[in-house]
């Protein structure tokens, strides 16, 4: 009984994830046409000796990728939850089969899948304009899992705190810019100076996109980088199941 319902109520998160243009765009579609239009201007897939012998796309391949997670964790997770819970649906779940708890057992493996189908559209029009496949296969994999563990530990622990459904979005928006400062959206972490990129070291966002971005170019993840996103995650994940109030 538990699983049909799991499943139900998976398909139908599923389904209002895709009737919600703005979500769908930007946590799935946008790092793929971004990628496109970067890789279509030539001067940006010449490599370069500055960096690493990287191009500036190549840079951008993790960042994308990290795009997604940020968007799903920081504009998708507390929005819904709060507004679940200001409604009143899931006090009303509680008194079904499908107990609140399963709403988080269908949403998150739900937006894991997203996040890794946007990363692989990343790829695939990555490898068409020119960036090689990750080489790290073991560290991509365990950094990508980490990363999106961290991510939305934090979503969750926003969803938490935040008492309604609008203050989910603007708390979320309002850490969403800085995350993405610090993952390099607006300018690569290879073109900040040192003492930032070690700051950014320290936060979620910039500590995936360098282990991604390490785990790419061939070389495992540091444990600097893999132990911030791990405390992040229990941290973060530990706090917001304390916190978090189903009504």
């Amino acid at each position: 009984m538990n699983t049909l319902a799991l499943r139900r109520l998976a398909i139908t998160e599923a389904k209002l994830f895709l009737r919600d243009p703005v979500t769908a765009f930007f946590g799935l579609a946008f790092p793929v046409v971004l990628m496109g239009i970067l890789g279509s201007i030539p001067a940006l897939r010449k490599a370069s000796p500055a960096m690493h012998g990287l191009s500036t796309l190549d840079l951008y391949a993790p960042i994308l990728t990290v795009f997604t997670l940020m968007m799903l964790a920081m504009n998708g997770l507390p929005p819904l939850l709060a507004g679940y819970r200001e409604k009143g649906v899931l006090r009303r779940l509680s008194a079904s089969p499908v107990r609140p708890a399963m709403l988080l057992g269908a949403l998150l493996p739900l937006y894991l899948v997203v996040a890794v189908i946007s990363m692989a559209l990343v790829m695939v029009v990555g490898v068409i304009c020119g960036v090689s496949l990750p080489q790290q296969v073991a560290g991509f994999v365990l950094a990508f899992v980490l990363s999106a563990a961290g991510l939305f530990a934090l979503g969750l622990l926003v969803a938490a705190l935040a008492p309604s459904g609008k203050a989910g979005n603007a708390i979320g928006a309002t850490l969403f810019f800085p995350l993405m400062f610090f993952a390099g959206v607006w300018i690569p972490r290879d073109f900040t100076p040192e003492w930032l990129r070690r700051i950014g070291d320290f936060t979620p966002s910039g500590a995936a996109v360098q282990s991604l971005q390490d785990a790419w170019t061939g070389h495992f993840p540091h444990g600097v980088d893999l132990l911030t996103l791990a405390v992040f995650a229990l941290v973060a994940g530990g706090a917001a199941a304390k916190l978090f109030r189903w009504e």
